[in-house]
């Protein structure tokens, strides 16, 4: 089972809004997930990202690899130096 740490896109139409979850890589984008850890909203002028930093260290402690995108939120956040 490869685990991947990953948006979960829930917004409306032309206004992205993302969770930050821990899912098995052969569920669906917006399917079922094992944990949220955080959120990500792209529209507003500063993109606001809240991520549990604690969670997301287990999780990659673990072996769960983040997507690209997820992993450049990381950074931001100081998750990943």
């Amino acid at each position: 089972m490869a685990v991947k740490i990953r948006l979960k896109r829930i917004g409306a139409k032309k206004s992205p809004f993302y969770r930050v979850v821990v899912a098995d890589s052969r569920y669906p984008r917006d399917g079922r997930f094992i944990e949220e850890i955080g959120t990500y909203n792209p529209v507003l002028e500063t993109a606001q990202v809240n991520i549990d930093n604690e969670k997301a260290e287990k999780w990659l402690k673990n072996g769960a690899q983040p997507t690209d995108t997820v992993k450049s939120l990381l950074k931001k956040v100081g998750v990943i130096k």
